[in-house]
This record gives structure tokens, sequence and C-alpha cells, in this order.
């Protein structure tokens, strides 16, 4: 097996000197940055905002990586890095009627290459529930529901609902991997 050092040489993040976020969130930024600081700790990351042309809550998975995608293209695009990062969080709803929350992340490369990784699905209380169905974007209906202040540019709805065992940020540092895989063991991209 290769080391992370070995691969770095193979994959092109060696050459990867400056990432963008395609976002002001601090928690997308230091999800990227806790991230790639663990392969590379020279590597530049900045957020930068754009718009994701999809709602402030996106429903269902192709919505939510549609807007994540837009955030990454736009953020290579506007800012010239080596590789962009868009991260974006909706809902889907269940059969039983139910909803749970999706997370994607699309990692943007200079060079055309375009990876998607995705998770975080978790299943929200009734009461989330309803306030987003009437139209509340999921950090604001947390915000409501348990009487806090822009919860998702902190814990988010992840960390309140486990407790605080999955952070936003770090449950966001799972999601940049899955989009990294391509470029962290690019072996088997090949």
């Amino acid at each position: 097996m290769a080391t992370i050092d070995s691969q770095l040489d193979a994959n092109g993040l060696s050459a990867v000197s400056r990432v963008a976020v395609g976002s002001t969130n601090p928690v997308k930024i230091h999800a990227v940055r806790a991230v790639l600081e663990r392969v590379r700790a020279d590597i530049r990351v900045d957020g930068i905002s754009v718009a994701s042309d999809v709602p402030d809550q996106p429903w269902g998975d192709e919505e939510t990586i549609r807007g994540a995608r837009t955030r990454a293209e736009r953020a290579l695009a506007a800012t010239g890095a080596d590789l962009a990062v868009g991260i974006e969080g909706g809902l889907v709803q269940q059969s039983d009627g139910s909803l749970h929350t999706c997370a994607w992340a699309v990692a943007v490369s200079a060079d055309g290459r375009v990876a998607t990784g995705g998770s975080l699905a978790m299943p929200l209380p009734p009461s989330v529930a309803a306030a987003v169905r009437e139209g509340l974007e999921l950090g604001h209906a947390m915000d409501r529901v348990t009487g806090g202040t822009n919860t998702k540019q902190g814990a988010g709805a992840v960390g309140i609902l486990t407790a605080g065992l999955i952070d936003r940020q770090r449950a966001y540092e799972t999601l940049v991997t899955y989009a990294l895989a391509p470029w962290l063991a690019a072996e088997w991209w090949r």
C-alpha cells in the first residue's frame, strides 16, 4: 500500500497550492481545511461567496448535488484556484412522509476533474420537519425549535440532534474526504 506522500506524487495534490470553498460559512471552510491539512498543511484554503442556484433549502439529492457543484464551479472560476469544493445540505422526504437530511460535497479541479461525495442521512424530529415544511431553511428551523441562534454556522442540526457526538464540521469533513477520493487515491481512478 502506498503512503500518503507517494500518493501525492501521483495524484496531483502535490501541485495544488490553493483551494477555494464555494461559501463563506466558517464551518464549510474549516471542514475543507481540516481534511487537506491532514494531507498537506501548506495548501491555502479560502472561502468565497457564490450563488448555488438552488433554493436556500434544497430538496432531494439531485437538487442538493447541483447546488454543491455550482458552488464549486463558481468558486473555481472566480478565484483561479487549483481546486474548488462546494458543500450543500438538503432534505429528502421518505416514503412514510418523514424527513431526513442529506449533504453533498463536489470537488472540481482546474484540469476539469469532478467528483462527488455525500452522506449525512439523519432523521429529523417532527417539530423540525414541520418548521421546514412551513418554508424555513433547516438552520432557521433548528433555531426556532431550540431557541438557538445561527446554529448552521455552529454545531448545526447534526450536532444538536446527535447530542454533540457529531458536529456539522466533522460531518462535512467526511463528505469532503469522499469527494477528494480521486485525488487522495488516484491510482484507482486511472
